[in-house]
């Protein structure tokens, strides 16, 4: 594997600060199972549909997520795969059993 470039890890850790909160983290996790609307987002997220567009916008700003539109509704999904195994591999890690102590 090769290095990235500072340029790419400053991208990397924006995407890391961008995970940070707690509600966008919970806007991207909805996004997971593919494309959702932004209330049924909101339900999701325990936010205001207000503010899960403010996200929306950050990433969709990063790549994070995109959205389709479909009439006058646009549904959001995940941006493409390596997006979702991140998240679903973060998820898995954390919700692993401790090994018992030796």
């Amino acid at each position: 594997m090769t290095s990235p470039t500072d340029a790419q890890i400053a991208v990397i850790a924006e995407t890391y600060r961008l995970l940070g909160d707690p509600t966008r983290l919970r806007v991207l996790m909805a996004c997971l199972e593919g494309p959702i609307a932004v209330g049924e987002i909101a339900q999701a997220a325990h936010a205001s549909p207000s503010l899960v567009s403010h996200h929306l916008r950050l990433l969709r700003a990063a790549r994070l997520v995109e959205g389709t539109r479909q009439n006058r509704q646009v549904l959001y999904r995940t941006a493409d795969h390596h997006i979702a195994r991140m998240l679903s591999d973060m998820i898995e890690h954390v919700m692993e059993e401790e090994s018992p102590a030796d």
